[in-house]
């Protein structure tokens, strides 16, 4: 190996050091954090109570070890017997692709360290999951932190455990991890109290050029949103608009990624008069905007304005994961306020009404967490969106977090041009007051599918109110919003409802373009309660289910199409082009650089 190898990777380890010093004695890093203390606490009570419960089960625990011995044994005598040449007895999941290299299974080494790691982290779950007496609440998070540490130690996280890293490694002289260092130093200077690692090449992406590059025009900017009204581009537009309410913990454009990946973009093509909101990335000033704000002063205005740019009294509404709950609580506050109903279908893809299953999210929702989490906030003024991004991404770990990590720091790739990738590092910021009332009322108490639980500007928000017609989009591996809570949210809904399960996860399973045919997705006209019951009957179709919900549309057109629309009014001119200006808010926001004043009026 080139003796400069040393010198150049000592160097770069050195000014590293010297950047996590810097961290900890400006207070800024995770270890010094009230989230950090309060997970370590729960941690300590959690592992304190399965040892209790574990002393007095002495039989279980034996059982559980004797197992673990014994298998080692057997591990130990077949590769060596068979110099790793051997059919393994203890193998990976079918999705677990970390141990995809030869060696692994080829030589004894390898396959040796890949069985015994992969039986250990089977051992720590039975463990877990054979001792009676601890709640459910503790033995999830007990599974859900103990995996996260488990996967975080993988002999394939580590380069003389790791043989397709040993071989990059001595090949190249090391400059693997010389440039490795380099990616990991300008990450650390671009994260915010956690490590966010870049999936993708930033530089290959620019909005309003290659993605969110529909053509559309901004007619309506206030202090929360911009509303974007895209281009028709057919000879006739349906009579009926169409309002996409997108998450305002993310921005719209997964909706808008490349031309072929772009659902906007199809749904123009298909003579919708599309709208959507683009939401303000929050800085310290919009500390104290919270839900009621995102309704009346968002979703509400917005109706406002397509009514009176288009002359239209009714909108079709489709709001994608919070901002479908978004949606929904809007809905059932303009019922409660008695105010004339302007939508007549409203479409859910990926939304949670009823928090009860959460999915792995929850190994967070509980009061010392949620009270950490509210302290570390109220201190920046807002939860910074870089922290937000590397806890989704840590649901799903080894895919989404641990492979950036091999490839970029310890392979020294630069990351690859992918346009969703790119959406997903692109983090926005979450109000203090609005982040608080979605982990403590929503995901904590549920208080949602409670007819006198939760209040917009004074009034209760009943989800039986909602009578119009409803579609609901949820995926089958979803793990953000568990199909299976989606269902059941959609049951407390008082109007028809169409339920439709797609393959996939949370965003490729929705942005699942018709021309890929790549998943397919299930329907079910029959109303049962259980979700799995819904599952067992339903007939599984090809294709995306798109072009089913487009159907679903047109149902409820009941005017012949009309002349493609000019964009804005006499009311609501044109401000600007698409993507308009909040969308290409980057973290960090600096208030100084932002609008000071959170109250800004529209112009108009």
């Amino acid at each position: 190996m080139n003796h400069n190898f040393f010198s150049d990777y000592f160097a770069k380890l050195h000014e590293m050091n010297q950047m996590w010093w810097k961290e900890l004695d400006s207070g800024k890093a995770a270890i010094n954090s009230p989230l950090n203390k309060a997970l370590n606490e729960l941690s300590f009570e959690d592992t304190t109570k399965l040892l209790e419960k574990a002393a007095t089960q002495p039989a279980v625990l034996a059982k559980v070890q004797m197992d673990w011995w014994d298998n080692q044994l057997k591990i130990w005598q077949n590769v060596t017997m068979n110099n790793g040449d051997g059919d393994a007895l203890i193998k990976p999941e079918k999705d677990d692709k970390r141990f995809m290299d030869p060696a692994w299974e080829n030589e004894a080494f390898y396959n040796y360290i890949k069985q015994s790691y992969l039986l250990f982290s089977n051992t720590m779950k039975d463990t877990i999951d054979s001792i009676d007496g601890i709640d459910d609440n503790a033995k999830e998070r007990l599974s859900f932190f103990s995996r996260q540490a488990i996967n975080a130690l993988s002999p394939t996280n580590f380069v003389t455990t790791n043989p397709e890293l040993a071989k990059l490694t001595v090949e190249s002289n090391g400059q693997n991890l010389v440039k490795g260092m380099e990616l990991l130093q300008q990450d650390i200077q671009s994260s915010a109290d956690v490590l966010k690692i870049r999936m993708t090449n930033d530089g290959a992406f620019h909005l309003g050029e290659n993605v969110a590059n529909t053509p559309g025009d901004v007619v309506y900017k206030n202090h929360l949103f911009e509303l974007i009204q895209y281009k028709p581009t057919t000879e006739k537009v349906n009579a009926t608009p169409l309002l996409i309410v997108p998450p305002f913990i993310n921005k719209y454009y997964i909706l808008d990624l490349r031309e072929k990946n772009s659902m906007v973009r199809w749904l123009v093509e298909q003579g919708h008069t599309v709208f959507m909101m683009s939401w303000r990335n929050p800085d310290a000033s919009m500390f104290d905007i919270d839900f009621d704000d995102y309704v009346v002063d968002g979703v509400v205005k917005a109706v406002d304005v397509i009514e009176e740019v288009t002359g239209e009294k009714q909108i079709n509404a489709a709001g994608y994961c919070i901002g479908g709950t978004l949606l929904a609580i809007t809905l059932a506050y303009k019922s409660a306020k008695r105010m004339r109903s302007r939508i007549k279908s409203a479409t859910f893809f990926t939304t949670l009404l009823d928090f009860s299953q959460p999915g792995e999210i929850g190994a967070y929702i509980n009061d010392p967490i949620i009270s950490a989490i509210e302290a570390q906030n109220e201190a920046k003024g807002y939860m910074d969106g870089r922290s937000l991004s590397v806890t989704f991404s840590l649901l799903r770990e080894n895919s989404l977090y641990w492979n950036y990590y091999i490839n970029n720091y310890l392979k020294g790739n630069s990351p690859i041009d992918f346009d969703l990738l790119y959406w997903n590092g692109d983090s926005t910021n979450v109000a203090v007051a609005c982040h608080s009332t979605l982990l403590r009322q929503f995901y904590l108490e549920n208080r949602l599918i409670d007819p006198k639980g939760y209040k917009i500007n004074g009034v209760y928000i009943d989800l039986k109110k909602i009578k119009i017609p409803t579609y609901f989009i949820s995926t089958q591996e979803d793990h953000i919003a568990l199909w299976q809570g989606t269902y059941r949210g959609a049951k407390t809904l008082g109007g028809k409802s169409t339920f439709v399960l797609g393959e996939s996860g949370h965003i490729a399973g929705i942005v699942n373009h018709p021309t890929k045919n790549k998943y397919g997705f299930w329907t079910n006209d029959k109303a049962v309660t259980d979700p799995d019951a819904w599952l067992d009957g339903a007939k599984r179709q090809e294709g995306s289910w798109w072009g089913h919900w487009d159907n679903w549309l047109a149902g409820f057109e009941t005017e012949e199409q009309v002349e493609p629309r000019q964009a804005g009014s006499e009311q609501f001119p044109v401000r600007a082009n698409a993507p308009g200006d909040y969308v290409l808010q980057k973290l960090p926001i600096e208030v100084s650089n932002a609008m000071s004043d959170k109250k800004e009026k529209a112009v108009n």
